[in-house]
């Protein structure tokens, strides 16, 4: 059983617990953190996500995420996720944006992390991540115009795109 804190709008911890898998109830969020991970010659990083996932089975996703778990800031949530999801182990974290979403009652964190890692080095995680491929800065941006990028991500990618299209 995976729990969460639970948070109000403004991001303050409330004192309830949430249990994945269980309604979050109105007025209550998760903490969802993810990470798009850079490599320092430019290329980015995307994960193929299990087959067996519910949500969005067998897509790419740009990046490492999913809920911190009770106890955790964002920040330490993000650094867990992408380490167990890649085994890159991120030193800093960049923010990238913080973006509330009232219909799944989960409050986005973001955030980059620019790796001098071994390319080859990425480990995945059984049921989470299935493949991985690193695409420069151009392939990037044509993923994320493309369909195969996942819908949902977009949104809150759209101030680094903004900037990588100014590189």
């Amino acid at each position: 059983m995976e729990l969460w804190d639970a948070y109000d709008r403004r991001g303050q911890k409330t004192g309830a617990t949430l249990i994945r898998g269980e309604p979050i109830p109105a007025g209550l969020y998760h903490l969802v953190c993810e990470v798009v991970v850079r490599h320092a010659d430019g290329d980015f990083l995307l994960l193929q996500r299990d087959p067996a996932k519910e949500a969005y089975p067998g897509w790419w996703e740009i990046g490492a995420g999913g809920s911190a778990l009770q106890g955790e800031d964002p920040d330490d949530g993000a650094r867990r996720e992408l380490w167990e999801e890649s085994g890159i182990e991120a030193s800093v974290l960049r923010p990238l944006y913080q973006v509330i979403d009232d219909r799944t009652g989960s409050i986005y964190h973001g955030y980059c992390c620019v790796t001098d890692c071994d390319k080859s080095s990425v480990r995945l995680q059984a049921g989470e991540t299935a493949a991985f491929r690193w695409i420069s800065r151009e392939e990037f941006l044509l993923f994320y115009d493309s369909d195969g990028c996942i819908p949902s991500q977009k949104p809150r990618l759209s101030g680094l795109i903004a900037l990588l299209r100014q590189e």
